[in-house]
């Protein structure tokens, strides 16, 4: 039966594309199966591929802090990467090598079933948001495929470039309120009652409209 364990060991021993020579650890992500969010970063970086965790860094310990300003605990949500070993030098993940872990993310994604993706950089963005630009749709919610999708810039950009942490600190302060209207969207609607024709109980029935 596939489990997020088995993704986690599969992903460990991978040798699907060339990342795998040059790494200590593969990074599957982690975090509860039934997480109602899920963070999709690019790849692991130095710390990361020492430890075998994702977001350990410098960059990650900025995102604990935007997390609970959102309310939210690191332990409370899914983070993964759409590749699970370290580039050489921190690169970007190339083409090939994001399509050789695709399988491992979409299952993630299939078993925790987040009722919010927040994607962090363009290259976790892509996925859902092709020809788009962060610059443009960062912090704006979309439904797509029956998740609400968020767009953010990396947290690695503010610490890169100090002009951008206004705006990644303003999305993430409006988390807990994409949160609650993905929460909203994934409920069924209300069905309505109608009373039975020549019914003196006063019973309801469930309508089917």
């Amino acid at each position: 039966m596939d489990d997020l364990k088995q993704v986690a060991t599969e992903v460990r021993a991978c040798k699907i594309c060339a990342l795998a020579s040059g790494r200590k650890n593969g990074v599957p992500g982690e975090g509860p199966a039934n997480a109602e969010i899920m963070l999709i970063g690019e790849g692991p970086g130095f710390h990361e591929d020492q430890q075998g965790r994702p977001f350990v860094g410098p960059s990650g310990q900025f995102l604990t802090e935007l997390l609970a300003s959102a309310g939210f605990k690191r332990s409370e949500v899914f983070i993964a990467n759409v590749v699970k070993c370290r580039p050489p030098g921190n690169r970007d993940p190339l083409p090939d090598e994001i399509a050789a872990c695709r399988g491992y993310l979409d299952r993630q994604i299939a078993l925790i079933n987040p009722k919010v993706i927040i994607t962090l950089g363009r290259f976790s963005m892509a996925r859902w948001f092709p020809n788009e630009r962060i610059s443009s749709i960062h912090g704006r919610a979309k439904r797509i495929e029956g998740r609400t999708v968020v767009a953010m810039f990396h947290p690695a950009a503010a610490l890169h470039q100090p002009a951008l942490r206004e705006a990644i600190e303003e999305d993430f302060r409006r988390l807990k309120d994409i949160m609650a209207q993905a929460q909203k969207q994934a409920e069924p609607p209300p069905q309505k009652t109608v009373k039975t024709d020549g019914d003196d109980s006063g019973a309801e029935q469930l309508s089917l409209f």
